[in-house]
């Protein structure tokens, strides 16, 4: 039996719906996806302090309360799902899409950059250099050469160590003794608390909170071991993601704007921080 031209204009109108459906499920992207389901799963390394720490089973610090702060205004109703991992798997596992998005301190380089979208800033990460409060054998940078010094592995205070070494040896210095490698940094700075290093390489924000906590044990030289850099968020960079990069930058943005991340600044870190509100500077590393 032939089908009736009214027939056959409902099939075409109902697969037209279905059609327009699908592709519309078809373009949904990781936001879309984070507002249906009412979830966002983040990355993070609670072992960071004061960036994040874990305090009585919960993960604390300042960049889980700025999280929150703009969670709240952008995403509201969205739960987070937050894991605590090795920094040396965080940005595998955002390649590997095993989460949404990484809120830890992360420093920006040339070749992370390449690689993953960035946020704006959250905080500045120039690297300076931890000793132990009476040693008198490190009073500049160059007295370097023959220690023992330590930093995180796969972190950009590890890459700025490097490549300062490289300088001391290109200068005619004989250049950092042994360069020690660790997973994290609370068990550096156990290590050169119990002279087993001579200095750490980690950024000067998470250094002042340190330093208070433990009077007459650390200091930091004034010189910095490396250029200016910043920390950021990041995200993977394809347009999956793109609008949840640009929402989290924007709130980050916003923050910086308003006041409120200075003060999550003096909260967390004694002090307060200028960073560029509106982009991330191209990185010097």
């Amino acid at each position: 039996m032939k089908r009736s031209k009214k027939a056959l204009s409902l099939i075409w109108a109902m697969q037209c719906v279905i059609g327009g459906f699908s592709a519309m499920a078809h373009s949904a992207d990781v936001l879309d996806r984070i507002k249906e389901e009412k979830t966002i799963t983040i990355a993070t390394e609670a072992r960071y302090a004061p960036f994040e720490s874990v305090e009585n089973g919960k993960i604390v610090g300042y960049d889980v309360d700025l999280m929150n702060h703009i969670l709240e205004k952008k995403l509201p109703g969205v739960a987070v799902k937050q894991l605590d991992l090795p920094f040396q798997g965080i940005l595998p596992g955002l390649d590997a899409k095993k989460f949404d998005f990484v809120v830890t301190a992360v420093t920006v380089n040339k070749q992370r950059v390449a690689h993953f979208a960035f946020t704006v800033p959250i905080a500045e990460s120039t690297v300076a250099l931890l000793k132990r409060e009476n040693d008198g054998t490190i009073t500049t940078l160059n007295d370097l050469s023959g220690k023992i010094v330590g930093s995180q592995a796969g972190s950009g205070q590890l890459q700025v160590l490097q490549e300062f070494n490289e300088k001391l040896k290109a200068s005619g210095k004989p250049g950092i003794k042994e360069i020690k490698q660790y997973v994290s940094f609370d068990e550096a700075y156990a290590d050169l608390a119990n002279k087993r290093l001579d200095g750490v390489a980690q950024s000067l924000s998470n250094l002042g909170p340190l330093i208070k906590s433990r009077p007459g044990l650390f200091t930091t030289l004034k010189p910095m071991l490396g250029p200016t850099t910043y920390f950021g968020w990041v995200g993977r960079q394809d347009t999956d993601s793109a609008s949840l990069v640009k929402l989290l930058s924007d709130g980050i943005s916003e923050a910086n704007k308003d006041g409120t991340m200075k003060a999550l600044q003096q909260k967390w870190f004694g002090f307060v921080m200028d960073v560029p509100a509106n982009k991330m500077p191209a990185p010097a590393l």
